[in-house]
Protein backbone atom coordinates (compact mmCIF):
# COMPACT_ATOMS: atom_id res chain seq x y z
CA UNK A 1 0.00 0.00 0.00
CA UNK A 2 1.52 3.36 -0.98
CA UNK A 3 1.83 6.16 1.42
CA UNK A 4 1.69 10.05 0.81
CA UNK A 5 3.24 12.12 2.97
CA UNK A 6 1.75 14.96 2.16
CA UNK A 7 3.44 17.89 4.72
CA UNK A 8 6.58 16.64 2.89
CA UNK A 9 5.75 16.78 -0.65
CA UNK A 10 4.68 20.08 0.13
CA UNK A 11 7.56 21.61 1.30
CA UNK A 12 9.21 20.11 -1.66
CA UNK A 13 7.40 21.99 -4.35
CA UNK A 14 7.67 25.21 -2.60
CA UNK A 15 11.46 24.27 -2.55
CA UNK A 16 11.57 23.42 -6.41
CA UNK A 17 9.41 26.74 -7.44
CA UNK A 18 10.66 29.09 -5.03
CA UNK A 19 14.05 27.89 -5.62
CA UNK A 20 14.24 27.88 -9.51
CA UNK A 21 13.10 31.78 -9.34
CA UNK A 22 15.31 33.33 -6.57
CA UNK A 23 18.10 30.97 -6.14
CA UNK A 24 21.15 31.60 -8.21
CA UNK A 25 22.34 28.79 -10.55
CA UNK A 26 25.46 30.50 -12.31
CA UNK A 27 27.52 33.17 -11.17
CA UNK A 28 28.49 35.16 -14.18
CA UNK A 29 31.06 38.10 -13.21
CA UNK A 30 29.74 41.21 -14.76
CA UNK A 31 26.00 40.33 -14.39
CA UNK A 32 26.40 38.70 -10.83
CA UNK A 33 23.85 35.80 -10.47
CA UNK A 34 21.15 34.18 -12.96
CA UNK A 35 18.45 32.53 -12.09
CA UNK A 36 16.98 29.36 -13.68
CA UNK A 37 14.82 31.70 -16.04
CA UNK A 38 17.85 33.96 -16.68
CA UNK A 39 20.11 30.82 -17.31
CA UNK A 40 17.71 29.60 -20.05
CA UNK A 41 14.21 29.91 -20.52
CA UNK A 42 12.91 26.75 -22.05
CA UNK A 43 14.58 24.62 -19.34
CA UNK A 44 12.83 27.26 -16.54
CA UNK A 45 8.97 26.30 -18.47
CA UNK A 46 9.78 22.88 -19.27
CA UNK A 47 10.98 22.20 -15.61
CA UNK A 48 7.76 24.04 -14.33
CA UNK A 49 5.89 21.99 -16.47
CA UNK A 50 7.05 18.84 -15.09
CA UNK A 51 6.25 20.58 -11.60
CA UNK A 52 3.19 21.50 -12.40
CA UNK A 53 2.01 17.66 -13.70
CA UNK A 54 3.33 16.54 -10.35
CA UNK A 55 1.70 19.13 -8.52
CA UNK A 56 -1.90 18.10 -11.20
CA UNK A 57 -1.45 14.32 -9.81
CA UNK A 58 -0.69 15.25 -5.82
CA UNK A 59 -4.04 17.05 -5.47
CA UNK A 60 -5.70 14.04 -7.69
CA UNK A 61 -4.50 11.55 -5.12
CA UNK A 62 -2.68 9.52 -8.18
CA UNK A 63 -0.20 8.03 -6.33
CA UNK A 64 1.59 6.65 -8.91
CA UNK A 65 1.45 8.91 -11.57
CA UNK A 66 2.91 11.21 -8.49
CA UNK A 67 5.79 9.03 -8.24
CA UNK A 68 6.40 8.69 -11.83
CA UNK A 69 5.84 12.61 -12.08
CA UNK A 70 8.32 12.97 -9.30
CA UNK A 71 10.80 10.48 -10.72
CA UNK A 72 10.93 12.25 -14.26
CA UNK A 73 11.43 15.41 -12.13
CA UNK A 74 14.19 14.17 -10.91
CA UNK A 75 15.97 12.73 -14.16
CA UNK A 76 15.02 16.19 -16.23
CA UNK A 77 16.99 18.01 -13.37
CA UNK A 78 20.04 15.41 -13.38
CA UNK A 79 19.93 15.98 -17.73
CA UNK A 80 19.20 19.78 -16.81
CA UNK A 81 22.32 20.03 -14.34
CA UNK A 82 24.41 18.05 -17.57
CA UNK A 83 23.34 20.29 -20.18
CA UNK A 84 24.15 24.15 -18.09
CA UNK A 85 27.43 22.40 -17.30
CA UNK A 86 28.52 21.26 -20.98
CA UNK A 87 26.98 24.67 -22.30
CA UNK A 88 29.32 26.61 -20.01
CA UNK A 89 32.42 24.05 -21.09
CA UNK A 90 31.54 24.06 -24.82
CA UNK A 91 29.98 27.42 -25.89
CA UNK A 92 32.31 28.51 -28.74
CA UNK A 93 33.94 25.08 -29.78
CA UNK A 94 37.59 26.64 -29.07
CA UNK A 95 39.55 25.07 -26.09
CA UNK A 96 41.31 28.90 -25.67
CA UNK A 97 37.68 30.23 -25.28
CA UNK A 98 36.10 27.56 -23.45
CA UNK A 99 38.64 27.81 -21.10
CA UNK A 100 38.26 31.24 -20.13
CA UNK A 101 34.73 31.15 -19.76
CA UNK A 102 34.70 28.29 -17.99
CA UNK A 103 36.77 29.73 -15.40
CA UNK A 104 34.50 32.65 -15.32
CA UNK A 105 31.17 31.49 -15.49
CA UNK A 106 30.72 29.29 -12.20
CA UNK A 107 27.31 26.94 -11.10
CA UNK A 108 26.17 28.56 -8.09
CA UNK A 109 24.47 27.24 -4.95
CA UNK A 110 20.71 27.00 -6.07
CA UNK A 111 21.27 23.96 -8.08
CA UNK A 112 21.74 21.69 -4.31
CA UNK A 113 18.60 23.74 -2.97
CA UNK A 114 16.59 22.64 -6.16
CA UNK A 115 17.94 18.90 -5.91
CA UNK A 116 16.57 19.33 -2.54
CA UNK A 117 13.89 19.83 -3.41
CA UNK A 118 13.23 17.70 -5.67
CA UNK A 119 14.57 14.60 -3.18
CA UNK A 120 11.81 15.69 -0.86
CA UNK A 121 9.09 15.63 -3.18
CA UNK A 122 10.59 11.71 -4.59
CA UNK A 123 10.85 10.24 -0.90
CA UNK A 124 7.14 11.58 -0.07
CA UNK A 125 5.16 8.26 -1.27
CA UNK A 126 6.27 5.44 0.68
CA UNK A 127 5.23 1.81 0.07
CA UNK A 128 3.88 0.09 3.44
CA UNK A 129 3.10 -3.15 3.61
CA UNK A 130 -0.34 -4.12 4.73
CA UNK A 131 -0.80 -5.78 8.14
CA UNK A 132 -2.87 -9.00 8.13
CA UNK A 133 -5.17 -9.32 11.40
Amino acid sequence: MKVLLKPLALLGFIVVFLSSIFCPFLNIPLKKDWNLYQVDTSLFLITMGILGLTVLLFFMRKLRGFQIASYVLLGWMILALGAVYFQINNYFGTKLIDGLISKAVTMSWGWLVIFVGVIMICFSVRTIAEKKD
